[in-house]
């Protein structure tokens, strides 16, 4: 069976390819904007072509000779209109996939009804709608799921957040909405199952644990970390007074928390037993069961994605042609001296999360503050490895743009900021350089580089010198 997968390099989507490539039945085709995301999958059996669904070419390149083809794309990171974007990237897919005659489309979505659904909720209805619309052409198979946990899923991280840090916790009342979580790994148990599936027709298959409400979440969450804690509802009247709350808690910055928040605030329930009936050898884990599974996983540093790891396409385009036009260039150039090359990229590569920046990390700590106060990702964010990075990772508030191991390694700025920022490492011929470039929007930007950069020259010139003195 020839599989293709979209999403590769989402939180669901690299999961979901390390199950397919376990497939001795299966040959998987990746459909990336970007292929240096997905090498190590190559290298693993998986065919790569390059491109997305607005680039017709490619797209048809991508679903030709497919049987089945997993849709795990969407578009919410890209900001305002994201729902046409939904919707024209969808209907793009169906008529490719169509044409190519790819027998079934299997697609996660979002539990929900159309009249109570949130925005985003309702954005991922209208999607399996749209995949749906040609049952005379080709088979959909609309699975649908409400909160997902898992190690690194966003849900997960606000509840393990909130009961970690709050001894008093005080969310807003609509936690007393229900909703059916489910583990991660069910999730991929359904969806790895779907491509076999033997039923005739489109097929929309809600799938969840035990009802619950978010607060039932949260006090079963207290309850297997060990920590006693006091849960007293508040009224927050506002959706933006309920983001902060969770924003100044939590890793997620609240355009992210918004999303879950207004998704928490509908009744995300299961509409028909459709899991039952068609994957009846399949028994989610108790909420419980799949809390447990996500700490022993952090815990033992096996965290295999992360709900930032999606960006929309940023990643793809926070390359060299954008570093080109930067106006503002700082380098600081260091001897290794007597210091391995390996060990100082290794230094390098260990940068963030736990360990800080080495040096001025109280600076960092107050840039993080300022940037999550902005609405931004902060430093809360972290690392989803301690040793390991790839390209796609958050780190902080950077991302992994670029990896060429040993020799050069890629940030973009994510934080708030009036134009783009990037630091880059490069270690060769017995030296390092690292360099951070500025490319400013308008007056402001250039501003805020003149303003901001008395902090910024000893700060990262203490970095250089650090990263060489660490490695000795």
């Amino acid at each position: 069976m020839k599989v293709l997968l979209t999403g590769a390099t989402g939180y669901i989507g690299r999961r979901l390819t390390q199950r397919l490539l376990e497939d001795k039945d299966a040959e998987l085709r990746l459909f990336e904007r970007d292929s240096r995301k997905v090498t190590t999958y190559t290298s693993a059996g998986a065919q790569v072509v390059e491109g997305d669904t607005f680039n017709k070419d490619s797209l048809r390149e991508a679903v030709k000779g497919v049987d089945v083809a997993y849709y795990l794309i969407h578009s919410m990171e890209a900001g305002r209109g994201y729902e046409k974007l939904d919707r024209l990237s969808a209907q793009s897919f169906l008529d490719a996939c169509t044409e190519a005659g790819v027998r079934r489309i299997v697609y996660l979505g979002g539990l929900g009804v159309k009249e109570t659904a949130s925005k985003h909720l309702l954005s991922r209805i209208e999607v399996g709608e749209v995949l749906s619309s040609r049952p005379d052409r080709i088979q959909t198979i609309w699975l649908r799921a409400g909160i997902i946990i898992g190690s690194g899923s966003a849900s997960f991280e606000i509840i393990r957040n909130i009961v970690q840090k709050l001894p008093v916790m005080t969310p807003p009342m609509w936690v007393k909405t229900l909703t059916q979580p489910i583990a991660v790994d069910d999730v991929l148990e359904y969806l790895t199952a779907a491509k076999d599936l033997s039923v005739k027709g489109n097929q929309v298959v809600d799938i969840g644990s035990e009802r619950m409400s978010f607060q039932e979440m949260l006090k079963q969450a207290s309850d297997v970390m060990g920590l006693s804690r006091i849960l007293i509802p508040m009224l927050l009247p506002t959706l933006k007074l309920s983001s902060y709350w969770f924003m100044m808690f939590t890793p997620v910055p609240t355009r992210v928390a918004s999303r879950l928040i207004e998704g928490i605030r509908s009744e995300t329930v299961m509409q028909n037993d459709n899991a039952r009936r068609h994957f009846p050898d399949i028994v989610p884990m108790s909420y419980e069961e799949a809390l447990r599974r996500a700490l022993r996983e952090i815990e033992e540093n096996q965290v295999i994605s992360r709900w930032s790891d999606s960006s929309a396409g940023e990643v793809s385009d926070m390359v060299d042609g954008d570093i080109a036009e930067a106006v503002f260039i700082d380098t600081q150039t260091m001897d290794l001296g007597e210091v391995r090359a390996e060990d100082v990229f290794s230094t390098i590569t260990h940068l963030g999360g736990h360990r800080g920046w080495l040096r001025y990390n109280v600076l960092w700590r107050i840039r993080g503050v300022i940037d999550k106060l902005l609405g931004g990702y902060g430093l809360a964010r972290g690392r989803r490895d301690p040793e390991k990075l790839r390209i796609g990772d958050s780190l902080d508030f950077w991302k992994v743009a670029d990896l060429v191991e040993g020799k050069r390694l890629l940030l973009v700025s994510q934080m708030v900021l009036p134009g783009k920022a990037w630091l880059e490492f490069t270690v060769a011929e017995g030296k390092l350089t690292q360099t951070s470039y500025f490319y400013p929007n308008g007056i402001l930007g250039r501003l805020y580089w003149y303003v901001t950069f008395p902090f910024h020259a000893p700060v990262f010139r203490s970095l250089a010198d650090a990263l060489v003195e660490s490695s000795k």
